[in-house]
């Protein structure tokens, strides 16, 4: 594989992610799918997994993930959003596995979102302690992060 097809792969990507991020979802699969083909990579997995995510296509969502830490097993993204997926289909005991390795993984830059979800894992199953305990980590790795700051605080006022 030449550096050539990988810029390409890499455009290819990134143009994907702009359809994406304009709600264009179709084209923005057919260029991640483009991407892929040049030079698998597991953030094109992972982004083609958020784009079936906004379609609806959770099962489809997961499986690409599951391609991506095939690749990069140290990437984080795709356990995180595994989870997130899990808990939308309130498969709450399959999301916290797979957030915990997110959690573990050595090559991520937003810890705060597996935070903020086992949070949402652990607030759903009662277990208040944890999910303070989580929320408030999410909230300390990024101040701002509104989700978090709202969770904690219905949180909070759940346990009054």
């Amino acid at each position: 594989m030449g550096a050539e097809e990988l810029q390409s792969a890499w455009e290819l990507l990134k143009e994907a992610y702009q359809y994406q991020m304009g709600g264009e979802y179709d084209m923005a699969v057919e260029l991640y799918k483009r991407s892929l083909e040049i030079h698998p990579t597991a953030e094109a997995y992972t982004f083609l997994g958020w784009t079936y995510r906004f379609q609806g296509r959770l099962d489809d969502a997961i499986a690409e993930c599951k391609k991506a830490i095939q690749i990069d097993p140290e990437f984080g993204n795709p356990y995180n959003d595994i989870g997130a997926y899990l808990i939308e289909k309130g498969d709450y005991d399959g999301a916290e596995s797979w957030l915990l390795r997110a959690l573990q993984s050595k090559r991520y830059e937003s810890y705060h979102y597996p935070h903020y979800n086992l949070g949402r894992v652990y607030m759903a199953t009662e277990q208040f302690g944890k999910a303070r305990h989580h929320f408030e980590q999410a909230l300390k790795l990024s101040p701002d992060y509104a989700l978090a700051k709202e969770a904690l605080e219905k949180l909070r006022r759940k346990i009054q």
